[in-house]
C-alpha cells in the first residue's frame, strides 16, 4: 500500500461532516460527483479505478477483444528490466490516473523524462530518450503516492494495490488517436466528449448520444472543421452502456482505431468533482439525466 500520509484535513471527522451536509442536495453533475465521492464506498468502485483489475471486468462484460495489449504487471518496477519491449510503449501506474510515460518514435525531439520526483506525470518521449534505469526510478516514485486525496477524496484509488502496467501505444492516421468519453448514467449514455490533439493543438468537443454537437466547452477549443459521426459510435455506445450497467454513473473512455475499438479506462469521478462547463446552465443539464441514491448498497 502506499505510504503517503493523507494531510489531517483530509481525515477530520468534523470536515467530513461539513462535505456530507454541503452535498445533500445535489443538482448538478459536479455536486452529484461529489455526492457520490463521499459516499459510494462499494468495491465494485476500486475495480474501476484499479487499471489492472477492471481488465478483467471489461473481458467478463464485452469481451478481451476491446482490450489493449498488457506487456506486463508489475508489483516490483524492477520487472520493468525484464520485460522485452517493442519500440512504442506506455508505461503507467496503476493505482492513479492522467500519469504515464508513452514511448514512440513520433514524440517530439525536445522531450525528455520527467524527474522521478515530480510524480503524477504525463509525458510523450522518443525511445532514444527513456533509459532503463531512469523509467524504473519513476515507477518506484509511483509506488509511494496515494491518488486522489483532494478536497474531495477520491478513496477508491487508496484501496488499489500500487503496481506498474506497460501496454501497447494506441496508434491511428495522424498519430495519437481521439480519446472519446462516453457519460454513461444509470446505463444509459447520454454525452460524449471527445479529445484530440493531446501532445499539440488540442480540441474538445462535446455531443449528445445522437451526435448532435453541443454548444458547450470543457475549456479546450472546438475542433475545425466538425468531425463526422463515427462509423462505430453505435458500437462504442453498447459498450459504454453494458460496462455502465452496475452503477448509477460512470464514464467509459474508448479509443476507435481504424481496425479495432480500444478499452480506454472507467472514470467515476470525472476531474475529481471540478469539471468547469461553459455556459454553466450545462452542469445542470448533464446532473438531470442522474438521480443519486439516498444510500449506496
Amino acid at each position: 500500500m502506499a505510504t503517503t500520509h493523507v494531510r489531517w484535513r483530509q481525515r477530520s471527522r468534523l470536515v467530513r461532516a461539513v462535505r456530507l451536509l454541503r452535498t445533500r442536495r445535489p443538482q448538478t453533475l459536479t455536486e452529484k460527483v461529489r455526492y457520490k465521492m463521499l459516499r459510494d464506498h462499494r468495491m465494485l468502485l476500486v475495480t474501476f479505478a484499479d487499471k489492472a483489475a477492471v481488465r478483467e471486468y471489461v473481458a467478463s462484460r464485452v469481451g478481451a477483444e476491446y482490450l489493449p495489449e498488457a506487456y506486463g504487471i508489475l508489483r516490483d518496477p524492477e520487472g520493468l528490466r525484464e520485460l522485452e519491449l517493442p519500440e512504442s510503449y506506455v508505461v503507467k501506474p496503476t493505482h492513479g490516473s492522467g500519469a504515464a510515460i508513452v514511448v514512440s518514435p513520433q514524440a517530439s525531439e525536445d522531450q525528455t523524462l520527467p524527474p522521478a520526483a515530480w510524480g503524477w506525470v504525463y509525458r510523450h518521449v522518443r525511445p532514444s530518450a527513456v533509459s532503463l534505469d531512469a523509467l524504473v526510478d519513476i515507477a518506484q516514485v509511483w509506488m509511494t503516492k496515494l491518488y486522489g486525496q483532494g478536497p474531495n477524496r477520491e478513496w477508491a484509488y487508496g484501496e488499489v494495490e500500487p503496481a506498474v502496467i506497460v501496454e501497447e501505444m494506441l496508434v491511428a492516421p495522424g498519430g495519437i488517436p481521439d480519446d472519446y468519453k462516453f457519460f454513461v448514467f444509470h446505463g444509459r449514455c447520454r454525452y460524449i466528449q471527445v479529445d484530440a490533439g493531446r501532445f499539440g493543438g488540442r480540441t474538445q468537443d462535446f455531443y449528445d448520444a445522437d451526435w448532435k454537437h453541443l454548444p458547450m466547452s470543457g475549456g479546450p477549443a472546438w475542433i475545425s472543421p466538425e468531425r463526422e459521426r463515427p462509423e462505430r459510435l453505435d458500437e462504442m455506445i453498447s459498450i459504454a452502456e453494458r460496462l455502465g450497467a452496475e452503477t448509477d454513473f460512470v464514464r467509459v473512455d474508448l479509443y476507435a482505431l481504424p481496425d479495432r475499438i480500444v478499452f480506454g479506462e472507467l472514470t467515476s469521478y470525472p476531474a475529481g468533482g471540478d469539471s468547469p462547463f461553459e455556459p454553466q446552465s450545462f452542469d445542470a443539464e448533464f446532473g438531470s439525466h442522474w438521480t443519486v441514491p439516498r444510500r449506496y448498497r
